[in-house]
């Protein structure tokens, strides 16, 4: 009689949830505590360009553990979540390799839920139809979608520019809708690895708070200096690493098109937004038994969700 034995799925922890939440520590704390290498799963910590106003760990934080996929893209490129979920399956690999504990922590649902549960297999765009698409102002291209994938069109806000296209040029190219394609997932690795996870969603008013407050500190910590790096290079102003929360607030600012307390508050504005995207995504999207950790994280919660992971991560 023929027994097949079934391999052990190789274990990594993941750390998600909304900017200023508290990951960056966590993740490093459990790093030190696990052997680990935290790989980020952040969109904007992917640019070398963003260092500050990507609230990327800093020198010493980066030499108490080993990090991978911070600052390793340069904004001239932009870096997709296809683009990052391969980059990622070599990291954990490696990390797995040398009998270390890969720790995914960021906050973009989208790589995270592409490398875990693949992409859509969706044919390259026909140039024209992308440039004709494009090309469209918001509103009229909501309104085409509206007529020719009602569907598509109630999901997305009507000023998501970049969603709006993107559902729109796919149709008109493929012929089959956004929704179609993404029902024919490839790639993921949920099935190969044993996740161990925390989704942090600490009270908003606290997470609101902490959000104004490090921007502020980005300002005083060289944000300016950033976002006028990145304007000195001509890039194209739709480029992600562009369009990172701050930075055209900043420019404007310079150029002298409003005053730095609006700057200010505008960028502030923004995060908080961004954050209560994030919260409302992480609490609804990712599997029901992850545990969400609904208390703000002080040196007490951290070691101990950390050491919880560990036990979980590197427990048969």
């Amino acid at each position: 009689m023929n027994t097949i034995f079934s391999q052990p799925r190789k274990s990594i922890a993941l750390i998600a949830g909304p900017t200023a939440s508290g990951k960056s520590a966590l993740a490093l704390h459990l790093a030190e505590i696990a052997n680990g290498v935290v790989i980020n799963a952040d969109a904007s910590q992917v640019y070398a360009d963003l260092r500050i106003l990507s609230a990327r760990p800093d020198d010493d934080e980066m030499a108490r553990a080993p990090h991978r996929l911070f600052g390793y893209r340069d904004a001239a490129t932009a870096c997709s979540a296809a683009d990052w979920a391969e980059d990622a399956k070599v990291e954990i690999d490696a990390a797995h390799a040398a009998g270390q504990l890969p720790i995914l922590v960021g906050g973009t649902g989208l790589y995270l839920r592409t490398l875990l549960y693949g992409i859509a297999p969706v044919p390259d765009i026909d140039p024209e139809i992308r440039a004709r698409v494009r090309s469209l102002p918001t509103h009229r291209a909501h309104f085409a979608l509206t007529r020719e994938d009602p569907e598509a069109a109630k999901r997305l806000a009507p000023q998501d520019t970049t969603r709006i296209a993107r559902a729109l040029e796919v149709l008109r190219s493929t012929g089959k809708t956004l929704s179609e394609w993404q029902q024919q997932l490839e790639g993921g690795i949920a099935d190969q690895v044993k996740v161990s996870a925390a989704i942090l969603l600490p009270p908003r008013d606290w997470l609101y708070a902490r959000c104004d407050a490090r921007f502020e500190a980005m300002i005083e910590q060289g944000g300016v200096a950033e976002a006028e790096a990145l304007q000195a290079r001509d890039l194209d102003p739709e480029l992600p690493a562009m369009r990172a929360i701050g930075v055209r607030d900043i420019i404007a600012w310079r150029a002298g098109e409003i005053g730095r307390y609006d700057m200010i508050e505008r960028a502030q504005a923004a995060t908080r937004r961004y954050a209560k995207r994030q919260y409302t995504w992480f609490r609804h999207q990712p599997p029901a038994d992850w545990p969400r950790i609904e208390s703000q994280l002080d040196d007490n919660l951290t070691d101990e969700i950390a050491i919880k992971l560990r036990i979980e991560a590197l427990t048969d």
